[in-house]
């Protein structure tokens, strides 16, 4: 079984996928990750097909050389409204989440409260192509392929905290006396 960079605290409420090796810019399967690390499950469904259909953008945080300004990075809190709409990137981080929905269902998993618990992607061996330049040359022409991984956690009910009763302040004699000053008290003068 494949190693995980975080295990869940509790795995019985909780549901794995990952995908090694993938065909992917990295750095794209990085800002998506991010993008839908810590959201319900539902709602980081909804926002990749929104992501495929040009509805929403992921911001871009960390790899912004060369990523264009617009309109719907303002929703999203992108700084600088830095966006885009990662298509291969995102077809594959969905496919992820929901293969990690079906592991979640055959554990027997509420799907209604799952949410991402834990998404990652890291670099990938590059994978070598080559390519020919002037004067005989050969020039590298790498592709950039990433691990991904995610966690779907059950989140637990709420429960109340229980009200402490208050604990008398302790109060220095330094403050005694600047509170019996107030009040008009003292020593009297003879």
């Amino acid at each position: 079984m494949p190693s995980y960079s975080q295990e869940p605290e509790d795995a019985q409420r909780a549901a794995k996928a990952r995908g090694s090796h993938l065909r992917v810019h990295f750095k794209h399967c990085r800002e998506v990750s991010h993008a839908i690390k810590g959201m319900p499950l539902n709602k980081a469904k909804t926002f990749l097909q929104a992501v495929l259909e040009y509805k929403q953008a992921v911001p871009f945080t960390k790899f912004t050389g060369g990523c264009g300004r617009h309109g719907q990075g303002k929703l999203r809190g992108a700084a600088g409204d830095k966006c885009k709409w990662p298509q291969k990137a995102t077809k594959i981080i969905l496919d992820l989440v929901k293969n990690a929905e079906a592991n979640a269902e055959v554990k027997g998993l509420d799907t209604d409260l799952l949410y991402i618990s834990h998404a990652q992607a890291n670099a990938a061996i590059k994978q070598r192509r080559r390519t020919y330049r002037a004067h005989g040359r050969i020039g590298p022409y790498m592709s950039n392929p990433a691990h991904i991984e995610l966690i779907l956690t059950e989140k637990r009910a709420n429960v109340a905290k229980a009200v402490e009763e208050a604990k008398p302040v302790k109060v220095s004699r330094k403050r005694q006396a600047q509170l019996r000053l107030k009040s008009g008290g003292g020593v009297p003068a003879n």
